[in-house]
């Protein structure tokens, strides 16, 4: 194994450690002697690990007092680690509904700047998303992956950098939202003309109606995830493969 994948492997076995709650807040890792017999790595290993984890706003350290959690508030929550870490852990409901209220922020605010902006491999990106879901839809398949496609290369589209990093941020919700929608009974069948209004305002170059578009989809969402949390039914679980439309 390389130094960076044992580097990595270190790093996410500590990370999940502490979004789990093995570590609450306020307490102290084990020492790095511990952390070097339990995971079977060396000192250096730990001591970059750690690094990366004060870097994310995780842990602090210092001398006499070791390394220390810090409070939720401290965490980099725009860190894809993070995120990573978080889902694979299990996703709260006052997370999700953080996202909610980003994504009802920030994706409008995208889309208008795409239906501005976009070029016209940013449309071939799109068109080939929605392709994927449609065809999810008719024939079977990963509807969720192309879901999350769609909705990225629009992202991406808004050519505002910070927009893009914020999107690796919602792509924890974007995934939840689309695969609580694959289990309502045509769930995908009956959002896919919404997002051919979104993509169709976008190729127009209307903002206006693309970020009109947009907010319908993002509503839509809302109200499956809220019916989702109020029902205390289990969320989906990201470190799964997305679920397949089967179709009879």
């Amino acid at each position: 194994m390389s130094i960076k994948n044992v580097h990595g492997n270190t790093l996410d076995h500590l990370g999940l450690e502490v979004l789990s709650g093995r570590y609450a807040i306020g307490a102290s890792l084990p020492p790095e002697p511990m952390l070097c017999t339990e995971l079977g790595v060396s000192r250096t290993v730990v001591r970059e690990a750690v690094k990366s984890l004060v870097a994310k706003g995780i842990v602090s350290t210092g001398p006499k007092v070791g390394t220390r959690v810090l409070p939720e508030d401290r965490w980099n929550w725009f860190d894809p680690d993070v995120i990573t870490w978080q889902s694979r852990v299990g996703l709260t409901a006052d997370f999700l509904r953080d996202l909610q209220e980003m994504r009802r922020i920030v994706e409008p605010a995208a889309i208008r700047l795409a239906a501005e902006r976009a070029t016209k491999e940013d449309l071939a990106d799109a068109e080939a998303a929605y392709e994927g879901m449609r065809r999810s839809i008719e024939e079977g398949g990963d509807y969720v992956t192309h879901d999350l496609r769609f909705h990225q290369s629009l992202l991406l589209a808004s050519r505002n950098r910070m927009m893009v990093q914020m999107s690796k941020a919602l792509s924890a919700l974007l995934r939840t939202s689309f695969e609580i929608s694959t289990k309502r009974k045509d769930g995908p069948r009956s959002s896919l003309p919404l997002h051919r209004a979104v993509l169709d305002a976008v190729i127009a170059r209307n903002p206006e109606r693309a970020e009109k578009a947009i907010l319908r989809l993002i509503d839509g969402a809302h109200d499956d995830i809220e019916e989702i949390l109020n029902s205390r039914r289990k969320l989906p679980r990201l470190d799964q493969p997305a679920p397949q439309i089967r179709v009879a």
